[in-house]
C-alpha cells in the first residue's frame, strides 16, 4: 500500500465544480468575454491564469489578474455556501490512516474558501499536512503543490499517490514522481483521466478506496499523455 495519500480538494472532496465554473463565466462576462460553460469545463482544475490565457488570449496579465479577483469575489459571495462535501470522505480518510497511511491536501484554493471546505469535511484529525494557494503561486498541472505536500509529509514521491478529479491533477502528480488516481466527480470522462496517467479511476472516493489500498503501481507503466495533449486529442475527435 502507498504510505502517502495527497488529495485535491475542489471537485474531489467537495462538490463545487459547477459553482466555480459559473463564477468564472460570470466574471468573464463582466469584462465582455462570452465563454461557453462547456469550454470552461475543459480547463476545470487548471491554474486560473493558464485557463484565461487559453480562453481569452487577448487579455493581458493585468486583465487576467483582475478577472480572477472578481471571480473569487463572485464565488465567495454567491456560491460558496452552496458547496457540499462528497459522501464518505471521512470514512475513506479513516480507513487509509488506520492502515498506516498519511494524508495531505494539495490545492490552489486558499483563504475563506479553503477554511470553509475544511469545516465542511470535519476531518482535520486525519490530515497531516496541507499545501495550498498560500504556499505557491502556480496551480496544477505545475508539480510544486504536490512536491510541497510530499515534503511536508516527509515521504518520497514513489511512496505516494495523488488523488484528484482532473487530468491536471494527474499530470502534476506524475511530474512530481508520485502515482495518480482520479474520481469522476470533476466532469471529465474516465478515458481522459486514464490518458493523463491515472492507474485507477472510479465514480467516487468510496469506489476508489480498494485501488488505493492495493500494492503500489508498477513504476514502468506506459507513459501517459500530458493533460494538454489529452484535451487536444478529445477536441479533435
Amino acid at each position: 500500500m502507498f504510505s502517502g495519500f495527497i488529495f485535491d480538494v475542489e471537485g474531489t472532496l467537495v462538490d463545487c465544480v459547477p459553482q466555480n465554473l459559473r463564477s468564472l463565466q460570470e466574471a468573464l462576462g463582466r469584462f465582455g468575454h462570452q465563454v461557453p460553460y462547456t469550454t470552461l469545463q475543459l480547463y476545470s482544475g487548471l491554474d486560473g491564469d493558464q485557463t484565461l490565457q487559453l480562453v481569452v488570449p487577448e487579455a493581458d496579465e493585468g486583465d487576467r489578474k483582475t478577472i480572477l479577483k472578481v471571480q473569487g469575489s463572485i464565488y465567495e459571495e454567491k456560491y460558496l455556501q452552496s458547496v457540499r462535501p462528497f459522501e464518505g470522505v471521512r470514512d475513506v480518510f479513516k480507513s487509509l490512516t488506520e492502515r498506516g497511511g498519511r494524508i495531505a491536501l494539495a490545492t490552489d484554493c486558499k483563504g475563506p474558501a479553503l477554511k470553509h471546505y475544511l469545516s465542511l469535511l470535519g476531518a482535520d484529525e486525519f490530515i497531516s499536512a496541507t499545501a495550498c494557494g498560500d504556499d505557491v503561486d502556480h496551480g496544477k498541472p505545475d508539480a510544486r503543490l504536490v512536491g510541497m505536500a510530499l515534503r511536508k509529509l516527509g515521504l518520497p514521491a514513489s511512496d505516494a499517490v495523488m488523488i484528484g478529479d482532473t487530468p491536471y491533477d494527474a499530470e502534476a502528480a506524475l511530474e512530481a514522481g508520485a502515482a495518480a488516481a482520479c474520481v469522476l466527480t470533476g466532469g471529465f470522462a474516465a478515458e481522459a483521466l486514464v490518458e493523463a496517467g491515472c492507474f485507477a479511476v472510479a465514480e467516487d472516493l468510496q469506489a476508489l478506496l480498494p485501488s488505493l489500498e492495493q500494492s503500489k503501481v508498477d513504476p514502468a507503466r506506459e507513459a501517459p499523455l500530458t493533460a494538454s495533449a489529452a484535451i487536444a486529442q478529445r477536441r479533435s475527435a
